[in-house]
């Protein structure tokens, strides 16, 4: 069976990579490229200064995963529906939906964002000029989708334990399960855009996340989530090669609110919330670096950190920016085998 999922994978790489480079050029012909909005805050103004010798770049790569990812896992599942169907821990059907609704609804809410990002007007706001749809608008809908994505694991999958690893504990959550995965989801959603900053950096550590998690899914047997992992991981290589330092191509909101509602959704369905947020942990970090410099300015009117999110505190202090993801990697890889070692424990 491992031999299914590596050979995936690789057709995957193929498929994606195939289309990249006419997808890139065509990206460039509709200037679907980002632009950098002007900002009174100070720190705003530090990060437009350490990236200004950056050239602006298409940000859909994120649209061509989600959309590849989604309509070759739909292929497979529809043509080898019996054999795949056999081997899931869920009701099959239910939990592809659930899968294919994470992955698009948050994608789709990125890809608003991303289009009012390009092609919208700019609007005034506390911290100056921005472009996008607010973030007070960006998380009412991501709330949204997380309750309805926890209503509907809590009611058609019959979900509502968390497990504690070591101590060998399961709680049963009953309906307060769902407002626990919104939260999750909400919360991985939100630290992948912020770790989405760098070259390489969001979706390198996210791809060691999903090499964990395609082992514990194979491990509780679940081939429907191990064949869509398969075939995302399989997109997110390719985008890789194009993305690493200098990258040509961005993931966008498209990508970064999608991967990580689905990162989440993946540690719920293996029952492994505990094991995630350290598999997750560098999305978790750079999340919660966000939380203290908004706490500081709004209780001292002062930042705690030099910047924010903590990739920014090393491009600060000189650090070069393939320097901050390999070792991000190389730390998310040591989580990632801590969390392993977790679950499987």
């Amino acid at each position: 069976m491992i031999n299914l999922y590596l050979g995936v994978i690789i057709a995957s790489l193929l498929i994606h990579g195939a289309f990249f480079i006419p997808f890139i050029n065509l990206l460039y012909q509709l200037k679907f490229i980002q632009r950098r909005a002007s900002a009174k805050k100070k720190s705003k103004s530090i990060i437009n200064y350490l990236h200004r010798k950056r050239p602006k770049r298409p940000i859909g790569g994120g649209i061509l995963i989600v959309a590849l990812t989604s309509l070759i896992f739909l292929l497979i599942t529809a043509v080898f529906f019996k054999e795949i169907s056999q081997q899931s821990i869920f009701y099959f059907v239910d939990e592809i939906h659930i899968l294919i609704l994470t992955f698009l609804s948050f994608g789709l809410l990125g890809l608003y964002d991303d289009w009012i990002k390009i092609f919208g007007k700019p609007m005034k706001g506390r911290l100056g000029i921005f472009f996008g749809i607010s973030a007070k608008t960006k998380f009412i809908w991501q709330w949204f989708l997380g309750l309805l994505i926890g209503a509907l694991l809590y009611i058609n999958l019959g979900l509502d334990f968390i497990h504690i690893p070591l101590l060998s504990i399961t709680l049963s959550l009953g309906w307060w399960f769902i407002p626990l995965v919104a939260l999750i989801i909400v919360s991985f959603s939100n630290a992948f855009n912020i770790t989405d900053g760098l070259d390489g950096l969001s979706v390198g550590l996210l791809l060691i996340a999903l090499s964990s998690f395609m082992i514990i899914s194979h491990s509780v047997l679940d081939m429907p989530l191990s064949l869509f992992l398969a075939i995302w991981m399989g997109g997110l290589i390719a985008f890789l090669y194009f993305n690493i330092y200098p990258g040509r191509i961005l993931l966008g909101d498209t990508g970064s609110l999608s991967f990580g509602a689905t990162l989440a959704l993946v540690g719920i369905l293996t029952g492994k919330i505990i094991a995630l947020l350290v598999i997750g942990g560098i999305f978790m970090i750079e999340l919660v670096s966000s939380a203290i410099q908004i706490l500081g300015w709004k209780l001292f009117n002062k930042r705690i950190l030099p910047l924010a999110p903590l990739h920014h505190t090393f491009e600060l202090i000189g650090w070069p920016e393939p320097k901050i993801v390999m070792r991000a990697w190389l730390a998310g890889a040591v989580l990632a085998i801590l969390g392993l070692w977790l679950a499987l424990g």
